[in-house]
């Protein structure tokens, strides 16, 4: 791929306890009309401090809104027929990553300036130019793609260590995927400058998580604000979210993931696997399912050893998968982006194998 002229917005954030004391400085030169949109959750968690801070600014408050209950075209066309929303300067947009995906697609269509506050350190939402949409039954719609992510993301890391603990090990199943599938999906690519970069930011996102995730995972537990949970908070939210800006080029490119979110989209056709367990947690059988695929077994072999002592999922049983249901898995697949995203051309048969032996592999630990 040959390219002369575009531009990359990488994220920018504040992170700390006292994070949102930085909001007046950031935000002076977007407006001064605010309107805060988030999970009910999310608001009732950061509402206060968001207002206390805010209270030390210039800026005004024209209203708080729940942004719904997922991340869906349905929630955005509400949120954009608000008329806080439609004399706002700037979005606020606060919660986990359903909630700040929301946020982005309201932003971008009202070309208003968005700020994500993220109460959960479980995706990197909250810094890419990508918004996951799903459909009213909670299935995978698609990928909604951004000039530019937030302009700047605040962590309040009194916040993330006060949210829930599932979130947060979710996150790191989630993390663990940014790597191995922005290396296996641009391998056989140009590596012109851009993702260059994201290919070599990513090598800093596999290596924290094995290092520190058992204790930030401790320390989260302790509600305990340490090193080892702020570094593991970082690659969650921040160094993912670099990789992705990086190898997201809209229609033009794609490298951001492959085989762990392909399994998790697809299995998103199974009510019992999207409603009964988390995003990071089906992404976190997809890496194992990637790892075999790409046959790295010694790789595979760490991060399982962690799975084990972190309680991640290491076989189908633990999503509530039966044998006879990958074939419904594997039927969706072609269907999704991260179909393509390996360096060659993917089959359902090879698909197929691979989530099986990773089964197998997961069932003799």
């Amino acid at each position: 791929m040959s390219q002369s002229d575009y531009t990359l917005v990488l994220p920018a954030f504040t992170i700390g306890v006292h994070a949102y004391d930085a909001i007046g400085k950031i935000t002076r030169h977007f407006g001064k009309k605010v309107v805060i949109i988030g999970g009910k959750t999310a608001l009732e968690k950061a509402k206060q401090p968001l207002l206390d801070a805010i209270a030390k600014t210039d800026l005004q408050v024209l209203g708080v809104l729940w942004y719904g209950d997922d991340a869906t075209y349905e929630h955005v066309d509400r949120l954009l027929r608000e008329q806080a929303v439609q004399d706002a300067d700037l979005i606020f947009g606060v919660g986990g990553g359903r909630a700040i995906d929301t946020c982005k697609v309201v932003a971008d269509r009202a070309d208003k300036a968005l700020f994500a506050f993220p109460t959960l350190a479980s995706n990197c939402a909250p810094s890419t130019a990508l918004a996951v949409m799903y459909k009213a039954d909670k299935s995978f719609a698609g990928y909604y793609y951004l000039d530019q992510p937030p302009v700047h993301t605040f962590i309040n890391m009194a916040i993330i260590a006060d949210s829930p603990f599932k979130f947060f090990w979710a996150g790191i199943g989630d993390a663990m995927s940014k790597e191995c599938e922005s290396e296996l999906a641009s391998r056989a690519a140009e590596h012109f400058h851009t993702v260059l970069l994201g290919r070599a930011i990513g090598k800093a996102c596999t290596a924290p998580l094995l290092q520190y995730g058992e204790q930030a995972l401790d320390d989260f537990k302790a509600n305990k604000i340490t090193y080892a949970l702020q570094q593991v908070v970082l690659d969650i939210i921040i160094s993912t979210g670099l990789v992705s800006n990086c190898t997201t080029g809209g229609s033009e490119y794609y490298y951001n993931s492959s085989l762990a979110h392909m399994f998790y989209n697809a299995s998103t056709v199974l009510p019992q696997v999207v409603e009964g367990h988390l995003h990071g947690e089906i992404v976190a059988f997809g890496v194992l399912v990637l790892l075999t695929y790409d046959k790295q077994f010694e790789l595979r072999d760490q991060v399982a050893a962690l799975y084990k002592k972190c309680q991640y999922p290491t076989t189908l049983a633990d999503l509530d998968i039966k044998a006879d249901e990958v074939d419904s898995i594997v039927d969706a697949a072609p269907a999704l982006t991260e179909w393509t995203c390996v360096p060659e051309p993917m089959t359902k048969e090879v698909f197929k194998k691979v989530i099986m032996d990773a089964d197998e592999f997961g069932r003799s630990l």
